[in-house]
């Protein structure tokens, strides 16, 4: 009964937001678009030649954005989960804490890329601490693939939680990138802990 309730208090929630229905009305398949769009507005790092890969990208609310702005680069989306088609936008569905999906995505760009960016987030479990460092850990993994595969002036775009592990991802940030930024986007829930690193230049 607890379980369906809160479902049902999320459903309600959901429908309320102001990204929510503006997802629905301008074709964006998740809110979560708005933060990409509000994070590249700041800091413009989406151009119609950008190489860019997008992790955790189901359903494809972040790839749909950079795809407006992309015109004559190169995207490649990869999630574990299912993702439908978007035109001009390749998809590899696979677990991308496996090794092999590394090579993979290295095979399909063939050099060094502009951007990375990472929505991803593990399955909420209840305990917010868990949670937390879990997609910490996430985050982890996409900067340190960020490391072998962007150019120089490149730039590293990810989601975290504010929680235990912060502390180590703000530390080797600041050491593998020459600029750090923690940015919350307005289209992120205030009761949310969630917050984007942005990170440019390797060291």
């Amino acid at each position: 009964m607890k379980k369906n309730k809160t479902s049902k208090n999320w459903i309600i929630k959901q429908h309320r937001d102001l990204y929510f229905k503006k997802s629905k009305i301008l074709g964006y398949r998740s809110r979560s678009s708005f933060k990409l769009i509000e994070i590249d507005k700041k800091y413009r790092f989406l151009n119609k030649k950008t190489y860019l890969l997008d992790l955790g990208s189901s359903p494809g609310g972040w790839s749909q954005v950079a795809v407006e702005k992309i015109t004559n680069g190169k995207i490649l989306a990869v999630d574990i989960k299912d993702m439908d088609k978007i035109n001009n936008v390749s998809f590899l569905k696979e677990d991308f804490l496996d090794n092999k999906t590394h090579d993979k995505i290295k095979d399909y760009f063939n050099k060094k890329i502009d951007v990375v960016i990472s929505d991803m987030a593990t399955n909420t479990s209840g305990n917010k601490n868990l949670d937390s460092y879990n997609t910490g850990q996430l985050c982890l993994s996409a900067m340190k693939i960020s490391l072998e595969i962007l150019n120089k002036s490149g730039v590293f775009v990810s989601k975290l939680f504010m929680g235990s592990i912060f502390s180590e991802i703000n530390n080797k940030a600041n050491l593998y990138f020459k600029k750090v930024v923690k940015f919350k986007p307005s289209s992120s829930r205030q009761e949310s802990k969630e917050i984007y690193l942005y990170c440019k230049g390797i060291r």
